[in-house]
C-alpha cells in the first residue's frame, strides 16, 4: 500500500469531548471520526485494525470447532416477547416500528434469535453439540456514551452460542471456547487476565470475563502473584478470618462524637485505626401483592469494618436478600434506629431489624459503632455480651490488597482492566420459554442447553491502546497494527536512488506476506516520523540518500529509543527475523 492511495487524516489536537486516552489517540490518528453522541464512522486506518482483530477471532472460532452465520441486526419484537425481555430491558433497549406499525427492535444482542434457529434446526440429539457465532453491528440506547468506542452506542461483537443435550455437555462446550479464548487473547499480543465472574440468577462457576489490563480499566481485577487464581471484584471471595474471636478486653461506653458522622471521622476523633470501627447500612426488601402493592417491608442491618466497602453482588446473595432489596429511607431509618444515618449501630434498636455481619466483623472484638444516638458512638462493643449473635454471617465486602487468596496460595493483589470478552453458562434460560427442545434417545422432548460467548470487536482496539502508548501516539501490537511495517523515503520526490530502494523493498515485503506501508507522499521527514508513532505503526524503515551512500537503512521499533543501522541487502532479512521475534 502506498499512502498517497490511502486516506491518512491525523490531528495535531483532539476534539475537546475526547476525554480518554484512547479517544483522543483515535480521533488524532484518523482511526475514527464521530457521527452523533456514541455513533462513530471507522475511518480506514482503523478499519484495517478492526478487520484484522476479526480475522484472528474468526480462525480460532473456526478451529475450535464453531460454525459462522449471520443473524439480522433488526429482529421483531415477538422474538424479544417470548423471553419477556422486551418489557424487562430498559430504554438501553432500542425499539422501532414499521412501516405497517409492527414492533421491532434494533438488537443489542441475539440470544432470541439463535434460539429460534436452534429450535428450527436441531431436532435431535444427533445433532448435538452446535456452537454458532457471529460478527455483527449491535446496537444499546446508552443514556450516556463515552470514552469514545469504549463505550458507544453501536458497535461491533462477536457473539457464539453453543447448544447441548445437557449441563455436562454444556459443561464441555463452554471449555473448548475458554481454550479458544485464550488462544485469541494470546495473539492480540496484549496483556490480559481470564477472571472468574459471577453468574447472576443462574449461579453456578461458568463464567469468566477476559480483561486487558491497563491503569485507565473501569473494572478491579484481582489476582494471586503466586497462583493462578483471578476473579473480578463481584466475585473474588473474603475469606472469614483465620482463628477465633479475641476475647472482650473493654467495657463499652456511650462516647460524644459529635458532628462525627463517619467511620474515619469517628476513628480519628476517638485516636483508632479505621478497622475499629463498625459501619451500619441498612437495607430494605418489600413484598408485594398481586397488584404491585408493598404489603410488608423488611429492613436489614449489614455491618462492615470502616475500612471496607459492600459488595452488592455478594450481598444480592444473602438468604432474603437474594429477590432483591434497595436501600431503605431516612424515614424507615429513624422509624427504626430512632436517629437519621450517620449514628446508627445494632444496640438500642426502636423497632427490630434482621442483621448480617460481614465476616469480619463477625469476629471483631471492642469495636466502634454508632450509638443510635446524633452525637454518640459506641465503644468496646463485643458480640454476645453486649448484643446478641447476629442473624446472619456471611461475605459482604469488596476485597482489598493483602487479603489472603481464596484458593490459600498467597495474598491477594488488584489492578485495573477493560473487559473485553465474556465467557458464560446459560444454561436453559433461552431455550425454556422459547421451547428450544431436541429429542432425546427415548424421542422425549428436552430443553437445549446453552452458552453464549461474546467478544468486543470495536471495544479491543481502544483497550490496546490504553494499554500501549506513549507521548507520541499508539504503540499497535504487530498482530492488529493498521500496517506492520511502513517504509519512509526521505526525499523520494527528488532522489531516484531512494525511489527506486523504496519501491524494491516495498514489492520484496509485500512478496514475503508483509503488511507494509510505503509513505511516498514526499513530507518532511519529521512530520511524516511523527505521523507514523501517533498512528502507532510497530517496525519503521527509514531510507535515505545519505544511508544508501553508506550502505545502510535506519531501522526502528515504535519502542525503541534511537534507530538501528540495517545493511540494505539485508533489510529483508532484519524484517523477518523481527517479525518472527
Amino acid at each position: 500500500m502506498k499512502a498517497s492511495q490511502f486516506l491518512i487524516s491525523t490531528l495535531k489536537e483532539a476534539p475537546a469531548d475526547a476525554e480518554v486516552v484512547s479517544h483522543q489517540l483515535m480521533m488524532r490518528a484518523g482511526m475514527v471520526r464521530k457521527l452523533g453522541a456514541g455513533i462513530y464512522t471507522w475511518m480506514p486506518m482503523g478499519l484495517r485494525v478492526v478487520r484484522k482483530i476479526e480475522a484472528i477471532v474468526r480462525e480460532e472460532m473456526n478451529r475450535a470447532g464453531a460454525v459462522e452465520l449471520l443473524m439480522p441486526v433488526v429482529q421483531p419484537a415477538e422474538y424479544w416477547q417470548e423471553t419477556g425481555r422486551w418489557s424487562k430491558m430498559g430504554p438501553e433497549l432500542m425499539r422501532v416500528k414499521d412501516r405497517h406499525e409492527r414492533d421491532f427492535v434494533i438488537q443489542p444482542t441475539s440470544e432470541e434469535v439463535v434460539t429460534d434457529i436452534g429450535r428450527q434446526e436441531l431436532r435431535s440429539y444427533k445433532q448435538l453439540p452446535k456452537n454458532l457465532y457471529h460478527i455483527q453491528t449491535k446496537f444499546r440506547d446508552e443514556r450516556r456514551p463515552r470514552f469514545g468506542v469504549m463505550r458507544s452506542r453501536e458497535f461491533i461483537m462477536k457473539d457464539a452460542y453453543s447448544f447441548d443435550r445437557d449441563a455436562a455437555g454444556a459443561k464441555a462446550s463452554y471449555q473448548v471456547m475458554a481454550k479458544a479464548y485464550r488462544a485469541i487473547f494470546d495473539r492480540f499480543g496484549l496483556r490480559y487476565r481470564a477472571v472468574a465472574a459471577d453468574s447472576g440468577a443462574i449461579g453456578g462457576d461458568l463464567s469468566e470475563e477476559f480483561q486487558v489490563i491497563a491503569a485507565t480499566g473501569e473494572d478491579a481485577v484481582v489476582y494471586c502473584p503466586d497462583s493462578d487464581y483471578a476473579a473480578n471484584m463481584e466475585k473474588a471471595e473474603a475469606l472469614a478470618p483465620a482463628g477465633p474471636r479475641p476475647s472482650a478486653g473493654q467495657a463499652m461506653e456511650k462516647t460524644p462524637t459529635p458532628g462525627k458522622s463517619t467511620c474515619a471521622e469517628v476513628a480519628e476523633l476517638l485516636g483508632l485505626p479505621l478497622d475499629r470501627t463498625v459501619k451500619s447500612l441498612v437495607l430494605a426488601t418489600d413484598q408485594l401483592d398481586e397488584a404491585g402493592a408493598v404489603t410488608q417491608t423488611q429492613l436489614w442491618l449489614l455491618l462492615l469494618r470502616g475500612d471496607h466497602d459492600m459488595n452488592e453482588i455478594k450481598v444480592g446473595k444473602v438468604a432474603g436478600l437474594d429477590q432483591g432489596f434497595r436501600f431503605a429511607t431516612t424515614t424507615e431509618i429513624v422509624e427504626h434506629f430512632g436517629t437519621p444515618p450517620g449514628y446508627l449501630g445494632p444496640i438500642g434498636l426502636k423497632q427490630p431489624v434482621r442483621i448480617v455481619a460481614d465476616r469480619e466483623v463477625a469476629v471483631m472484638a471492642d469495636w466502634v459503632c454508632g450509638a443510635n444516638d446524633e452525637g454518640f458512638h459506641l465503644t468496646g462493643v463485643n458480640w454476645g455480651r453486649d448484643l446478641p449473635e447476629p442473624d446472619a454471617v456471611a461475605d459482604l465486602r469488596n476485597v482489598v490488597e493483602g487479603d489472603l487468596s481464596p484458593d490459600g496460595k498467597g495474598r491477594l493483589a488488584i489492578e485495573r482492566g477493560i473487559e473485553v470478552g465474556h465467557i458464560f453458562y446459560l444454561g436453559t434460560k433461552y431455550s425454556e420459554p422459547m421451547q428450544a427442545t431436541f429429542l432425546d434417545e427415548a424421542g422425549k422432548p428436552q430443553p437445549m442447553e446453552m452458552g453464549c460467548y461474546g467478544i468486543g470487536i470495536t471495544r479491543l482496539p481502544a483497550a490496546a491502546i490504553e494499554q500501549n502508548h506513549d507521548a507520541r501516539g499508539i504503540i499497535w501490537p504487530d498482530a492488529i497494527a493498521p500496517f506492520t511495517v511502513v517504509l519512509c523515503p526521505i526525499g523520494m520526490d527528488r532522489s531516484p536512488a531512494v525511489r527506486e530502494a523504496a519501491q524494491k523493498l516495498h514489492d520484496d515485503l509485500v512478496a514475503a506476506g508483509v503488511d507494509v506501508m510505503l509513505d511516498d507522499r514526499g513530507e518532511r521527514p519529521g512530520a511524516m516520523f511523527a505521523d507514523w508513532e501517533l498512528i502507532g505503526v510497530p517496525h519503521r524503515l527509514v531510507i535515505s540518500d545519505r544511508g544508501l551512500k553508506d550502505g545502510q537503512l535506519e531501522y526502528q521499533h515504535r519502542r525503541d529509543a534511537a534507530a538501528t543501522q540495517v545493511p540494505a541487502g539485508e533489510a529483508l532479512a532484519f524484517l523477518r527475523g523481527r517479525l518472527q521475534a
